[in-house]
């Protein structure tokens, strides 16, 4: 990070705009996921206020992530403010919808003045030279994804970042191209797995494998929500940029060295086990109401058309209860912690989720029957 630029440090410059709540409110939105409330640098919990010509800019960094947005704004007095990012947002929020908003520093550069019809605030401001902005870097991969299609991979793997900072290696996901011409999202935290793919656009066909963490992860995911168009991507190894509509996110990314998954996806599991996906996902989380142990856990046992599924503590009591499966092979029992199963469940767009068996002690694979875009692997425990 470096400074914005070298300019003497008074709490704000001349600055004086006027803005509408609506558009104003969902930008401010979209800076609370990046600035922490307990800072330990103060200035990084404030947003950047930058009125330019006919627009207003917006900028919030924790250093790692910045958010940029730029918006309509009639501006009577170019300049730069910042003002304490989550007091502003909660103010603004609780206007009437429809309303304006007039901004505007004080003489002495030390507050903004904030009216919007009989009300009015004074904030604090805080050197706007003093504000990160981020480093700019060569990003020399750029492509563009459709919204609904990064969605679809980040949400078929979120669920698998780890949490462990130890391994931070794993606090994200892990994209590349594949040689068959896919565009992969990976996730795992050691004892499962997502993997979801699309085509790869061809702009990057020579994109490095990069790992986006897990905070840009979250708010990259809010922004697209909001949006039915492509998004724009631009990265290097260290650097990733996404413009979605008037929106910039720039995040630096996870440095370190992905596992090598595939070698952990057992590819010769052959034995098919097929089951409703509601009736298996409802059955599960009702049987796991009687496991008392942290990690959740469920034993089933597979054997001809039924599946029993059981949990067992000595401070409830236990319960079972069977489904209908269709499956072929030999008869097996295998524990898994209940809630990894109810992730993958959710998965699960068709009437049909299918496992991939080896034997009792080797991962499975599990599917949408119908979707073979995205696999999750599951390590199974001693129940």
């Amino acid at each position: 990070m470096i400074p914005a630029e070298n300019l003497p440090l008074t709490a704000s410059e001349p600055f004086h705009v006027v803005v509408e709540r609506n558009a104003f409110l969902k930008a401010l939105s979209h800076c609370q996921g990046v600035v922490e409330r307990r800072n330990t640098v103060p200035i990084l919990a404030h947003v950047l206020l930058e009125a330019n010509e006919n627009t207003l800019k917006i900028t919030a960094t924790d250093l790692e992530l910045a958010f940029i947005e730029t918006l309509p704004a009639q501006i009577t007095t170019q300049g730069r403010v910042t003002v304490a990012a989550h007091l502003l947002f909660d103010v603004v929020r609780k206007l009437p919808e429809g309303t304006t908003i007039e901004l505007k520093t004080t003489e002495d550069g030390a507050s903004l003045n904030f009216k919007s019809g009989r009300s009015t605030y004074n904030f604090a401001c805080l050197p706007a030279a003093e504000f990160p902005m981020m480093t700019a870097e060569d990003l020399p991969c750029t492509f563009k994804i459709h919204a609904a299609e990064l969605a679809r991979l980040i949400d078929r793997t979120r669920f698998s970042m780890s949490t462990e900072e130890t391994r931070y290696y794993l606090n994200g996901i892990c994209f590349h191209g594949t040689a068959d011409g896919f565009l992969r999202a990976i996730a795992t935290d050691g004892l499962r797995l997502a993997q979801a793919q699309t085509d790869l656009p061809p702009e990057a066909a020579k994109m490095p494998q990069v790992i986006i963490s897990r905070k840009t992860i979250h708010e990259i995911r809010k922004l697209i929500d909001e949006v039915a168009e492509d998004v724009t991507i631009s990265l290097s190894d260290k650097q990733i940029r996404f413009v979605v509509g008037s929106s910039l996110l720039i995040s630096r990314l996870i440095e370190g060295k992905f596992p090598e998954y595939e070698k952990v996806i057992p590819f010769s599991n052959d034995k098919v086990l097929e089951v409703d996906a509601k009736e298996f996902s409802d059955a599960v989380d009702r049987i796991s109401i009687m496991s008392t142990d942290k990690m959740r856990p469920v034993k089933m046992r597979v054997e001809g058309t039924t599946m029993a599924i059981s949990a067992h503590s000595t401070e409830t009591g236990s319960a079972v209860e069977e489904l209908e499966i269709k499956y072929t092979g030999s008869p097996l029992d295998f524990g898994f912690n209940a809630r990894y199963i109810l992730d993958v469940t959710q998965q699960v767009m068709s009437q049909t989720l299918q496992f991939l068996i080896g034997d009792e002690t080797q991962a499975i694979i599990a599917k949408d029957a119908s979707d073979n875009s995205a696999l999750y692997v599951l390590m199974p425990m001693r129940v």
